[in-house]
C-alpha cells in the first residue's frame, strides 16, 4: 500500500479511532510520525506512543479521553500538503483556536509545537494544527 501522505494518513487514523471511541489505533511507523505522535503526548493529546521493531516497524497511539469519555482530540487539519506546502516565519505562526489547540511546524531542529517555535523565534513548515 502506498500512501502518498503519511502525515494526513495518520491524522485520518487518530480522528477515526477517537470518533469510533477506540483506546488505540496502529499505522506503519516513520522518523515523522514517530515525532509527531510523541508531540501530541507531551502536549496531552494522547496517553501513550509505543514504537514496535522488527521488518515492518508499527506506531501504536493510546488515545485519549476524559471522564465523559470525550476526546482529548476534537479536531485536526493538514495545512501544507504535497501539492501546496505553506511555510511561516516564527511571527507567523498562527493561533489555533484562540491558544487551545497547536500547530506542528517542521523545523531545521525538529518537528515542534507553535510555542517552542516562538520561543525558539524559528518558523518552518506548518503540517497541521490539532485542538
Amino acid at each position: 500500500m502506498n500512501i502518498t501522505d503519511p502525515i494526513a494518513d495518520m491524522l485520518a487514523r487518530i480522528r477515526n479511532a477517537a470518533l469510533a471511541r477506540h483506546e488505540r489505533t496502529e499505522m506503519p511507523a516513520s522518523k515523522m510520525r514517530v515525532s509527531i505522535a510523541k508531540l501530541l503526548k507531551e502536549e496531552g493529546y494522547v496517553d501513550d506512543v509505543r514504537e514496535s521493531e522488527g521488518p515492518k516497524p508499527t506506531l501504536t497511539i493510546v488515545l485519549r479521553y476524559g471522564k465523559d469519555r470525550g476526546s482529548a482530540i476534537d479536531g485536526t487539519r493538514r495545512v501544507s500538503r504535497a501539492g501546496r506546502r505553506i511555510y511561516v516565519r516564527h511571527d507567523q505562526i498562527p493561533r489555533v483556536r484562540n491558544g487551545y489547540g497547536i500547530a506542528l511546524l517542521s523545523t531545521s531542529q525538529g518537528i515542534k509545537s507553535d510555542r517552542q517555535c516562538r520561543q525558539l523565534g524559528i518558523g518552518g513548515e506548518l503540517l497541521c494544527e490539532v485542538w
